[in-house]
């Protein structure tokens, strides 16, 4: 080997690591994991307005989630060419957004092989175990999933064409769940078919 070999090496592992760094760290960004369904017959290539329809008898959104998706819905739709009008303007889409917060659980089992030198007692004697035997137990953790959907309706056909769901991890950070919102419309409007 040469002289220099290995520090070229040296340098050329530390140049990968540097370039691979951040691709992994925006892998790992992703918080929202998005699911799709459309009506194949629409003409999605026609659709050029939208409106933003609540749906009755649900309580609204807070201001904070509220703006996040409006802002978000508007800017991704308007890359698509379609742009936000009022029901009075007769869009040629409703979009009804859908929150549903439920509490789950996540539970975790994990074995330890000892704690190092010592013995474990004999349950019923006075004999222990060998020592570093394993030792089997439990984690439950509990969390809130946020879960947003959207549907499309045709207004002309008054038709589902389509619907995004996207699902996350809720906080009681109001600015984290915002983002969260973003998120899961820039990946919905994005997986909405062009034709």
């Amino acid at each position: 080997m040469k002289p220099g070999a290995k520090i070229i090496n040296a340098r050329s592992g530390l140049a990968a690591i540097l370039v691979a760094a951040p691709l992994l760290l925006l892998c790992g960004c992703s918080t929202v994991s998005v699911t799709t369904d459309y009506d194949h017959s629409a003409p999605f290539r026609n659709y050029r307005t939208y409106a933003v329809e609540p749906p009755a008898n649900v309580p609204p959104l807070s201001p904070t989630a509220d703006s996040a998706l409006r802002s978000s819905l508007q800017q991704n739709l308007a890359a698509r060419g379609i742009r936000e009008v009022t029901m009075a303007e007769k869009p040629e889409l409703a979009v009804v957004p859908h929150v549903r917060l439920q509490q789950k659980y996540s539970v975790q089992q994990y074995t330890s092989w000892g704690y190092g030198p010592g013995m474990w007692p004999y349950y019923g004697g006075y004999y222990g175990v060998w020592a570093g035997a394993p030792y089997t137990y439990s984690t439950i953790d509990s969390y809130t999933e946020g879960t947003l959907i959207l549907d499309f309706v045709d207004l002309s056909k008054q038709k589902l064409v389509f619907r995004g769901t996207g699902t996350g991890t809720a906080s009681a950070n109001t600015e984290s769940n915002a983002e969260k919102i973003k998120e899961a419309v820039k990946k919905i409007v994005e997986k909405m078919p062009a034709s």
